[in-house]
């Protein structure tokens, strides 16, 4: 719109200041053709100068009208404070700070090592002495339980492979599978205690006098605490019962009993 006008207004000087010396060659001045050229020349030079600096003029006056028309945005690369807590918020494991519970949307990976001293009790004959390693996968099944009273926490299912060697009372190997239940506790500090249990089952080299065969399950059933060095990974420390048997599938069937002491490291996403 702004160029359509320019371009009239332009166009409209132009034709003033040509027009006056076309009518004086043709209106019959007493003046040569000679010097009614020459005029008209001149006239139409001083025209095309008008016009340029006419067109100028109002080239510089359509620019503040379209900077009016189109303000420029301030520039920025900030984010708000609103986005910026937002994307907090949603990276957090927890439900609001540290040690107040988990989101239910957490995951976590552990990496555990450690040592079960076995015990001839129970029906077993043989105390079976392990080295073990495991590795486990965990999600929070709930959000906060029990707001308000000492029970405040998280119900978390994990699942934990684990595998190892026998070095008394002689060397054999052992791997095997278990789902557990665990049950986090919400203490508002960076020292979460936990409990929990599982049953799976097991392969092992380990046979007579307490156990028959390769095929075996697993029941075990401990406590630990995790303490969270950064506000998404935590070390752990915890102690287990485990008892292995087949369940009277084969004989023997005496069982193999013993605590499980592990260490280890895991990371919440």
């Amino acid at each position: 719109m702004k160029q359509t006008i320019c371009r009239t207004i332009s166009a409209a000087l132009l034709l003033a200041a040509v027009n006056p010396s076309l009518s004086a060659i043709a209106g019959g001045d007493l003046r040569t053709e000679q010097q009614q050229a020459s005029t008209a020349l001149t006239s139409a030079d001083s025209g095309l100068i008008n016009f340029f600096n006419d067109s100028v003029l109002c080239a510089g006056a359509a620019a503040p009208l379209e900077a009016r028309a189109h303000p420029m945005l301030p520039l920025t690369n900030s984010v708000s404070t609103e986005e910026f807590n937002l994307g907090s918020e949603k990276a957090s494991i927890w439900e609001h700070s540290i040690g107040e519970g988990f989101r239910s949307t957490t995951h976590s990976f552990g990496l555990s090592a450690g040592a079960t001293y076995g015990f001839s009790s129970f029906g077993s004959v043989q105390a079976h002495d392990l080295a073990l390693i495991t590795l486990s996968y965990g999600h929070m099944l709930s959000h906060v339980w029990g707001e308000g009273h000492w029970y405040r926490g998280n119900l978390e299912f994990r699942l934990e492979l684990f595998t190892g060697a026998q070095f008394s009372p002689s060397r054999e190997w052992l791997v095997g599978l278990t789902p557990h239940l665990r049950y986090d506790f919400a203490t508002g500090t960076r020292w979460i205690p936990f409990v929990d249990g599982g049953a799976g089952v097991t392969a092992t080299s380990i046979g007579p006098p307490d156990l028959s065969g390769t095929f075996e399950f697993n029941l075990q059933a401990g406590a630990g605490v995790q303490w969270f060095v950064k506000d998404n990974m935590a070390i752990s420390l915890e102690a287990r019962y485990v008892h292995w048997s087949c369940a009277g599938i084969s004989n023997p069937n005496l069982g193999l009993n013993g605590v499980t002491g592990l260490l280890g490291i895991t990371f919440f996403f």
